[in-house]
């Protein structure tokens, strides 16, 4: 530092005025609490966490040093309203101040949590929880029914591994808002209406990830009562594999995403009829041994002295079994046989649906093209007729429009031309 020419001013270095600067507000705001929304997450490799919470007015820059990111409860992400508490820094370097970050957590989760915690407590004491009320999932369902949205990513998610790994199943979607007011009793009635329908197997209820918030629907008694009442068993698969809902303690089983519910559910189809064949070799090793040592037992008989004499009682019971183990084969070549055909059925079935969709969606849609060409007003120039715009660019619908050496500009079908009136003549005024 060094004072002015004059020697009334102090004259600060950059760095000088930047740490009187520091000082200062680190002097009045420390342990402060700021809420906003999270934008511009980074996460580099110094394991340090850093971005900017923001508001309609204002943004401030947030850091969250490595040894504090182990213990937070919750990861930040973009678009997340959060509250942080920490203390009010400036980063000497860019001249910029910003919160140094020791707890953080969503903005309004202190009351939805204590209302969570609530609702676990009475459900639990009800015995909702217990796994004895637990059913198992069928070994192989064929009827699925799902309930989320219609739009978003989770039925995607769900279709592409149902379709993937056993794509002879029948998926019936009830289509439900899975967040925002309202959203409860709509999930809780497509529950109801599944059962309702019957022939439904299993039925998997989730959504994708999101803030308490988004996934607090899923929190709701009327839901938590809708699975519970359930005559079909219900997979709950709600948010990310750290979220928990009360859906999950109350469903027959929870899974850490709708992706691994579709997995859950159904197994591979290689996979069961891979099982089928290993069966089937090990049916047929254990027939062709009984069938040997049975073999061996009545050689051993035949060659005894007992059975000596009567040798032909010996060959007859030694056909007999060779006949028996001949049809017990027989038997299990065709069971294998019905079964590949009861699986190939189901895969012709699913196929018809899909092309059947499919070109009902096609018929729609030529539809509406129909529809709009012939909603076109540009349509029926193909059909002779011209539109007449004046120099200032309104349609001329009558004679009246113009007057004698106006400029006229006519739209064809294909192209325009500009002309001049001459001569104008308009029946109304005959």
């Amino acid at each position: 530092m060094r004072p002015d020419p004059d020697n009334r001013t102090r004259v600060y270095s950059v760095t000088d005025l930047t740490r009187l600067i520091r000082g200062a507000i680190e002097g009045q705001f420390r342990s402060v609490a700021v809420e906003g929304e999270v934008s511009n997450v980074r996460l580099p490799g110094s394991g340090h966490c850093y971005f900017t919470i923001k508001d309609a007015g204002a943004q401030i820059r947030a850091v969250i040093w490595r040894s504090d990111v182990r213990t937070l409860t919750m990861t930040p992400r973009d678009g997340l309203k959060v509250r942080a508490w920490g203390d009010l820094t400036v980063y000497e370097r860019d001249g910029s101040y910003q919160i140094v970050v020791r707890r953080l957590e969503e903005a309004g989760k202190g009351s939805l949590q204590a209302a969570f915690e609530a609702l676990k407590r009475k459900l639990e004491a009800e015995g909702l929880f217990d796994a004895a009320r637990k059913r198992p999932l069928p070994l192989l369902p064929r009827h699925i029914g799902i309930v989320t949205s219609p739009t978003g990513a989770a039925i995607r998610d769900i279709l592409n591994i149902l379709t993937r790994r056993f794509p002879n199943l029948h998926v019936v979607l009830a289509p439900a808002r899975v967040q925002g007011e309202g959203a409860a009793a709509e999930i809780a009635a497509g529950i109801d209406l599944l059962n309702a329908r019957g022939g439904i197997d299993a039925i998997i209820v989730g959504r994708g990830g999101g803030s308490l918030e988004d996934l607090w629907c899923f929190n709701e008694e009327a839901v938590a009562r809708a699975v519970v009442r359930s005559a079909i068993p219900v997979i709950s698969a709600v948010g990310h594999e750290t979220d928990f809902t009360i859906c999950d303690f109350v469903a027959d089983l929870r899974a850490p995403t709708p992706s691994a519910a579709a997995e859950l559910v159904v197994g591979r189809k290689e996979e069961f009829e891979a099982t089928l064949g290993h069966s089937a070799k090990a049916m047929t090793r254990a027939l062709r041994q009984a069938w040997q040592e049975a073999r061996h037992r009545f050689a051993a008989a035949a060659g005894s002295y007992v059975f000596r004499e009567p040798g032909n009682a010996a060959r007859v019971y030694r056909q007999r079994i060779d006949r028996l183990a001949e049809q017990s084969r027989h038997l299990l070549e065709r069971g294998l046989r019905e079964t590949q055909q009861r699986a190939d059925d189901l895969g012709l079935r699913l196929q018809h649906a899909v092309r059947l969709r499919v070109t009902t969606r096609a018929e729609r849609l030529r539809g509406l093209e129909r529809q709009v060409a012939a909603y076109n007003p540009l349509a029926v120039l193909d059909r002779g007729y011209s539109i007449a715009r004046r120099a200032d660019g309104r349609i001329v619908r009558a004679a009246g429009d113009v007057k004698i050496g106006d400029t006229v500009t006519t739209r064809l079908a294909r192209g325009e031309f500009t002309s001049e009136v001459k001569q104008t003549h308009d029946p109304q005024e005959d």
